[in-house]
Parts: C-alpha cells; structure tokens; sequence
C-alpha cells in the first residue's frame, strides 16, 4: 500500500509518499481502507519536533524516538471503510463507513489502517463526506469534553481565545447549541468563517485586546498556548470559569490556585476522547447543530503543502488529505 511517510525529524519537506507493507488485523482489530484524515498542529510537531509546551520534551522524545521517528507513518484522526476484521470484533462490519481516532498507533497517513476496535472508532455521519466527517473527530472530541466542563447554562456568555481552529471551530458550534452568547477571538482572517460557524461577535487580536473594556463573560476557553492567564481570569464574572485547552506548566498551577482561594474556577483536564461523546457528535452533525468546518483538501502527494498551510495559521477551517485515488465527494 502507499503511505505518506517521514524517516527524520524535519521540515514538511520531509514527508514523502512511499509502498509500505498493509497491515494484518489481529483478532481483536479492524481494518480500515482510510478515506481522508485530518492535518493537525499534532501531526506537524511530530513531524518537525517543536512542541509550544516544552515540559514534556524529553518524554515524548524518548517515546517518539531519540534520533529519527519510531512511528514514520502519522495521522490520528479520519474516516473510511472497514475492510475486514479480527475474529473477536462484535459491534462493526465489513463495509461500515467510520470516523474517529487511532490515539498514539498513528497510522491514517496510509492507504490502510489496523486498529482495535475498542478504540474511538463509530460509523460516519450519512450527512457528511468523508472529507467532512474525517474533519470532526479533533476538534469535536476536544471541544465537547471542555464544552461539558463548563457546564454552559442558556444565555451564558462565552469567549474562545482561539476560536479559529478545528477545536475551536467546534466549540463555537456546540457552546451555540446550548444557548451561549459568544465571542470568538483570532485573526481577522478567520472572521468570516467564524461567522458561519454561529459566533454573536468578533474580536480581532491583532487590534483589540479582548482584555480591555468592561465586558465580562461566564466563561473563557482559551486554545492560545502563550495567552496572558491574569488577563483571562480577569474578564470572567464572579462564578465565572475558564478552561486552558493548552496548559503549561504555570497555567496548571496557577489554575489550582484560583479555584482554590478565588470566586472563580479554573481548569485544564485533558479530553479522553471517548465512544460516546463521538456518538454524542454524530447524533448532532445529523441533527444540524454541527456543520463541516473543511478549509482544504490535498493529495497524498501534495501532504508537505498541507502541513505547511497548518503551520502558517492561514487556514479558515480544517486540512484534509485525501488518501488514495478516489474523488471527492
């Protein structure tokens, strides 16, 4: 089979497409024909190495790989079609079209994927191609997980520092859902789709710092991994809640801090990335109350230009690759 591979640590440059050996399921595992997968942020700091949170350097290095990647296949999040499956595999067929996530086994890069069926792994919106569909896993996982952290009530404001990406993109779309009033913060290039996506206004942080003024707002999500902490915290009501969906280490402490000692609530728990809560995503794609976030769509061959679109934060929705021949929906 073909897959976009890398064998350095590098520039996009170094992602190349080559024939690889197909993967056998083993009996608690399915196979997947991948249809198209998502570029992610993860995808290019794998690639290149450069994490923006440095704390956990070293660990992630020594389970990527010291000197070149253990893994040279990337890719987390996509939809397709199982092929075939382990003998032990109950819940899915052959011939299901999915969406969902292969974790740390990476892998969606390629022409085919093996992974265990008890992994994130659900059939596909019928209201979604599988560009759109390969779209939602990221960004939907890691925004309702945070979405329902902050147990967002009817009329409730909200601001997302970073509105403009895939999980940001989402939250904006189910925090609409539950009756929120909300602002999105990003650059002005991305107002027009923010728009789209539901928000009630616009901040521009090239002009405006969302800091000044005197509006407050019940919850912040901050997706900005160098955001002034103090400034979020300072623009929430009393009771107000703000979630860090990219925490260092300083943001882990000072958010025990002020839950602990302040009126005011802080938190930054990781999403697990669940079965139900993609089922809870595809009940609301088919409901309407999520639409395709889709920016772009590349060719396997094309993959260096896709992860540079994402590097250069030019993008107004989600990079897609679509893997194979096939067309696009």
């Amino acid at each position: 089979m073909k897959a976009i591979t890398y064998s350095c640590y590098g520039p996009p440059n170094v992602l190349k497409v080559k024939d690889v050996e197909k993967p056998v399921p083993k009996d608690d595992e399915i196979l997947i024909k991948v249809q198209a997968v998502e570029v992610t942020k993860a995808d290019c700091e794998m690639r290149s190495f450069k994490f923006p949170v440095k704390w956990f350097w070293l660990p992630l290095r020594c389970a990527f790989g010291l000197r070149k990647p253990k893994r040279q296949i990337l890719g987390s999040y996509f939809s397709g079609e199982i092929v075939s499956m382990g003998k032990d595999v109950l819940n899915l067929s052959a011939g299901d079209e999915v969406f969902g996530a292969a974790q740390l086994r990476l892998g969606a890069y390629g022409e085919f994927v093996s992974l265990p069926a008890s992994y994130t792994i659900v059939r596909k919106p019928e209201n979604m191609n599988f560009e759109e569909a390969a779209c939602v896993p990221l960004g939907g996982l890691n925004a309702l997980h945070f979405m329902r952290l902050a147990n967002i009530q009817k009329g409730e404001r909200i601001l997302i520092n970073g509105a403009g990406g895939s999980i940001g993109a989402h939250a904006v779309q189910i925090a609409k859902s539950l009756g929120a009033e909300v602002t999105a913060v990003d650059k002005a290039i991305k107002k027009d789709f923010l728009l789209r996506m539901g928000v009630d206004a616009f901040i521009d942080y090239t002009k405006e710092d969302f800091s000044n003024g005197d509006k407050t707002y019940d919850v912040l999500f901050d997706m900005v991994p160098r955001s002034a902490y103090s400034k979020c915290i300072n623009v929430l009501t009393p009771n107000g809640r703000y979630l860090s969906g990219n925490p260092n280490l300083a943001v882990m402490l000072r958010s025990f801090f002020t839950s602990r000692f302040t009126n005011k609530t802080a938190r930054f728990a990781f999403a697990k990335e669940t079965r139900e809560e993609l089922l809870t995503l595809k009940q609301m794609i088919e409901d309407g109350s999520i639409k395709p976030i889709v920016d772009r769509v590349y060719t396997m061959q094309a993959a260096p230009e896709a992860h540079h679109r994402v590097e250069t934060e030019e993008r107004t929705g989600a990079i897609v690759i679509k893997i194979g021949d096939r067309q696009s929906d």
